[in-house]
């Protein structure tokens, strides 16, 4: 290992991790087992088996595990408590959906170290940079070769191990390369000569024809030369000359060529596969969007039935739900309440047979989790089903635990709203989505949306024969307690009364929740209208009932009528979950994104199914060409099963927009499939465009599998050679999994 590694093996925490503990494996209150767990050599990979099942073991990456939990953080160890002291309880959390693994030690002290010592392990893990990830996924390989741990592995390993990973090759050529970087002619190779037979291995043509292009000598690219570079291909324009001192000052790793200015091929290929090289322009990444306009005036990443972990009929209701979605950067959770039989409110899916979870203990971990990943403010989204007393209990739950986060006031001071805040003035708060008492004296109303949306999560539950249509008759006309009316400030739930109507008596404050079918409907009827509607007041899209599946509806054409809140279930993943990360990966994914200009104007006139007749209309012409991909991951595990790749380039917006274009497929190749193709697209509308790059495993016979797919705005796309770094269903990271382009992107004349 570095210098680093072997100062990691001299840490107190990770000797115990390397020496391994006898720990429990906590899946229920009545399901704990005994594992052995221990740390491997890499520092990068945990091991465990039961003592009892001879040779079974599982592994598992620290790479995967986003966060450490101590304590009773899990309802499974909060189920234990009484067994199981706190000092003794952690929770390992997996990035994506994973599901969580807890774990009970033997003794405070060990339960110490393992915490620590893998808070150590993730830091180092996020903290290696794209050269060091690339060693460790070699070294990676090498012991999945190396059986017998001698430290060594012969030709008849490298075969099978590249077939691990992914490639087909001729056997001659790879005995070439294996005798080449067998310098000692022993027949193996060490891990030293591995890393050499990679490196010739990975040799990337494409990259090195690109480099000749530029480089005067072939074996340099002097400091003007790669400036030409940047500004010819890259469009850089202004800067490109700082910015190519900058670059090889990153990325060259020969200490010569830095202190002469110049720029290698390895340098080169290097800053390609940075994060200055991905398709994404780096200064979107950051916070660099206005925050001071009304809400109304932003996109807002938003969930649907947040408790839920799976589906809506039987599924698992959890706190981990709002965990996982607040750290994805939503920033509107709904709760369903219904009143518990010991008095306290209980949130699941009601008339459906999903478990039940305490609504105290949800706002308590609301408390916790709201601003982790971003500091602009949660909307907590109300299905209200309760009774008066439950209500009212609620509302001092809300009072007492979320404090000074929650808003109860209007912010200028004035009785009744005059116009909605921005993020920015509401920044750390947390703002009450629900029913309000208005005129009516006797605190009754009638004629609320939220009625409509349950009883269109109704529709599906029938065929359990849990439905009972008079109790829900009466529920529908649902007495409000004045404690939690008087929570609601900015965010009243109202009957949508038309566009006739919302000009002319609508308030800033009022907003309305609409079922995906009926948002359509409006948004292809009267679009324009739906569009200046949405400039002064918020809408919330709700799935239809009938997806009992919790599968998603496409959120872009509600997003393309300016509809802020488009609420989708973030425990899917898909498609639309893939759009939804893609808009709200700008912006410090902090969970709002400023709508486009035309989406925001009261004179707009703007029709997502007439963009052509915008004022100011460009439309764009995008060019991808798709050179190569790299070490894409095996879809199928079967024994010497490798990949055949496509990609598909998707396009998303206005209806015009939609458009798909395919590379044809490679045989036999995840390793480093070449198509040096080019896909052609026309974008009437840009500032709502998300483009999706795919890839899939084609197959003849059935539908093809998918590999990898990634996500972005158009207008976050950078010109010019670039590198996708790609992304699981889970929308989590499978380096080096990458595909290599050339992006041209010109206004169409």
């Amino acid at each position: 290992m570095e210098s680093q590694g072997s100062r990691l093996h001299d840490d107190p925490d990770i000797k115990v991790m390397m020496a391994g503990s006898t720990l429990r494996k906590v899946k229920a209150r009545t399901w704990k087992k005994q594992r052995h767990f221990r740390l491997l050599e890499d520092g990068l990979s945990i091991w465990y088996k039961s003592r009892w099942l001879g040779k079974g073991h599982s592994t598992f990456s620290v790479m995967d595990v986003e966060a450490v939990r101590e304590g009773h953080h899990s309802e499974v160890l909060q189920s234990i408590s009484d067994e199981f002291p706190a000092d003794l309880c952690f929770t390992l959390v997996f990035h994506g959906r994973q599901g969580n693994l807890d774990l009970v030690a033997e003794s405070p002290e060990e339960s110490r170290a393992w915490i620590q010592g893998l808070r150590k392990l993730i830091r180092r893990a996020q903290t290696m940079d794209e050269k060091q990830r690339l060693n460790q996924w070699v070294q990676d390989w090498f012991q999945k070769a190396d059986k017998n741990k001698d430290g060594k592995i012969d030709f008849k390993e490298v075969r099978k191990l590249l077939k691990m990973m992914n490639v087909e090759m001729n056997e001659e050529h790879a005995f070439h390369l294996f005798t080449m970087a067998d310098r000692t002619q022993s027949g193996s190779l060490e891990l030293e000569q591995f890393v050499l037979f990679y490196k010739m291995l990975t040799q990337r043509d494409e990259v090195w024809r690109v480099f000749q292009d530029y480089s005067g000598d072939g074996e340099i690219l002097m400091l003007e030369e790669l400036e030409n570079f940047l500004t010819v291909e890259q469009q850089e324009g202004e800067g490109s000359a700082q910015h190519a001192k900058e670059l090889i000052e990153c990325h060259e790793p020969s200490e010569a060529a830095k202190r002469q200015g110049t720029m290698s091929l390895d340098g080169f290929q290097m800053y390609l596969c940075s994060p200055e090289g991905s398709i994404f322009k780096p200064d979107r990444l950051g916070l660099y969007q206005d925050m001071s306009q009304p809400l109304s005036h932003y996109f807002i990443s938003s969930s649907h039935n947040t408790y839920l972990m799976e589906d809506q009929l039987r599924g698992l209701s959890s706190l981990e739900a709002y965990i996982q979605a607040l750290k994805r950067g939503c920033r509107c959770v709904e709760v369903d309440c219904w009143d518990g039989s010991d008095g306290e409110p209980v949130v699941y899916h009601g008339h459906t047979l999903t478990s039940k979870i305490l609504f105290k203990d949800i706002i308590a971990t609301l408390k916790e989790y709201a601003f982790r990943t971003s500091d602009f403010p949660v909307i907590l989204s109300l299905e209200n089903h309760c009774s008066v007393e439950q209500q009212t209990l609620m509302a001092r739950h809300l009072s007492k635990i979320l404090g000074d986060t929650l808003l109860r006031n209007v912010l200028d001071g004035h009785a009744t709203p005059q116009s909605l805040p921005s993020p920015q003035e509401l920044k750390g708060k947390v703002l009450l989505k629900a029913k309000k008492i208005g005129a009516a004296l006797d605190g009754t109303l009638t004629d609320d949306i939220s009625d409509e949306e349950e009883m269109a999560n109704g529709e599906a539950v029938k065929e359990l024969h849990v439905e009972n249509q008079h109790e829900k008759a009466k529920e529908s006309k649902s007495n409000l307690s004045r404690e939690l009316s008087d929570l609601v400030v900015y965010c009243k739930s109202v009957h949508f009364r038309g566009f006739k109507d919302s000009p002319l008596h609508g308030k800033c404050n009022e907003m309305s929740s609409f079922s995906e079918s009926k948002a359509k409907r409006l948004a292809k009827e009267a679009g324009a209208d739906f569009v200046r509607h949405n400039v002064q007041q918020l809408s919330r899209i709700y799935p239809s009932g009938l997806r009992t599946d919790s599968s998603n509806y496409n959120p872009q054409e509600l997003w393309n009528v300016g509809c802020q809140i488009v609420a989708l279930n973030f425990q899917t993943a898909g498609l639309e979950m893939d759009l939804n990360d893609g808009l709200f990966r700008q912006n410090a994914h902090c969970g709002y994104v400023l709508k486009p200009s035309f989406l925001r104007d009261n004179r707009t006139r703007f029709n997502p199914e007439k963009p052509q007749e915008q004022p100011g209309y460009k439309a764009m012409r995008l060019s991808i060409q798709v050179i190569s991909g790299q070490q894409l991951p095996k879809v199928n595990q079967k024994e010497g099963s490798i990949v055949d790749p496509l990609v598909r380039v998707e396009v998303y917006g206005v209806a015009q927009d939609q458009a798909k274009e395919e590379t044809s497929h490679i045989n036999n190749n995840g390793f480093n499939p070449v198509w040096d193709e080019t896909l052609n697209f026309v974008i009437h509308t840009p500032d709502l465009a998300l483009i999706r790059f795919v890839v899939e495993d084609h197959d003849k016979t059935s539908k093809n599998d998918f590999i990898g797919q990634y996500t972005l705005p158009f207008r976050s796309i950078q010109p010019g050679y670039r590198h996708i770094h790609l992304l699981s269903k889970d929308g989590t990271a499978v380096p080096p999994a990458s595909l290599f382009v050339h992006v041209s992107i010109s206004q169409l004349t």
